[in-house]
């Protein structure tokens, strides 16, 4: 991938998932009031709001104030630096490795926006699962950082592509 391309796909990827997280986030606390839950499409979906002072699914958030912003806000910030360097400027990166590490840094950088407004917390609002059988809460920047990690982990383990055969001589 040359590198204004690379620019512009890394770019536009960090600012739909900031944008789109951050949208809806903004919604979810305007319209939904704190411990109510409500139910979609069968109880399949449940909105409900929380701020989380954790990481996913709320690990962490009993950890002392200045431990939790050490870790989920100083180191994840300069984390998230490096994976925005890496997959900009990285010679050796592969172009199916842009995107998802784009994805893991943008959904990383809304959750960093949240715990730097909000005093050290994300807001989460989604929950999705049949029965009892049910997710963590969580936020579309969740959603994000998970699947560019599974994108990247699903291309570490698929086979190598298959190399273009021979071209059969020609007559001549």
């Amino acid at each position: 991938m040359r590198s204004i391309p690379r620019f512009f796909v890394v770019m536009l990827t960090l600012c739909c998932c900031v944008g789109c997280d951050q949208v809806s986030k903004s919604a979810a606390r305007a319209l939904l009031a704190s411990g109510v839950t409500e139910s979609l499409f069968a109880d399949s979906l449940r909105l409900q709001l929380v701020q989380n002072p954790g990481a996913f699914l709320s690990l962490g958030g009993s950890l002392p104030e200045q431990l939790r912003f050490t870790l989920f806000t100083a180191a994840a910030a300069v984390l998230l630096i490096g994976l925005v360097c890496v997959s900009l400027f990285a010679r050796r990166l592969r172009p199916a490795r842009v995107i998802p590490l784009a994805l893991v840094a943008g959904g990383g950088i809304s959750n960093l926006i949240d715990r730097l407004v909000f005093d050290g917390r994300v807001t989460d609002f989604l929950n999705v699962g049949i029965g009892s059988f049910r997710t963590g809460i969580f936020n579309l920047a969740d959603m994000a950082i998970l699947a560019g990690a599974l994108l990247l982990i699903l291309r570490r383990y698929s086979p190598p592509p298959a190399a273009p055969s021979p071209s059969a001589p020609t007559k001549g």
